[in-house]
């Protein structure tokens, strides 16, 4: 019989980004949307998503390849879905409580959802609060 490579799947959503995770063993390559991480622009939406990488540490982040798809939503909502995916794959994947305890000191968005979503329009006004203004003469 062989033995099976280690994956682990995992997931980020943040407002309507999506990023789909696949982490196994490897050589630390990181690709999102098949673009390698030392080519996603722009820069601080790179710097972000590497985060999680940063605070697991070059121990782990080194010894995997981590592929994330990820869609919908704007730029920055589709690194802090993806971020957000990595850090819950690098936990699952190790099963390491340290790691875990590392991300929630760092930042606890890493591994819980922010449930914030924007507000719908209502009649009366040019947005969801904004309403227009009355003179009475």
């Amino acid at each position: 019989m062989s033995s099976r490579p280690k994956i682990t799947h995992a997931a980020g959503k943040r407002k309507t980004s999506v990023a789909r995770v696949v982490i196994r063993d490897g050589k630390g390559r990181i690709r999102v949307n098949n673009i390698p991480i030392h080519f996603y622009e722009p820069r601080y939406v790179r710097d972000k998503i590497m985060e999680s990488l940063i605070v697991a540490g070059d121990g782990i982040a080194g010894a995997v390849d981590i592929d994330v798809k990820v869609e919908g939503g704007g730029y920055m909502s589709q690194a802090e879905a993806a971020r957000m995916g990595i850090a819950q794959g690098l936990v699952k994947y190790t099963k390491n409580t340290s790691l875990r305890e590392a991300y929630i000191a760092y930042d606890r968005t890493m591994l819980t959802g922010d449930g914030r979503r924007t507000e719908s329009k209502k009649f009366g006004g040019p947005s969801a609060r904004t309403r227009k203004q009355k003179s009475y003469r």
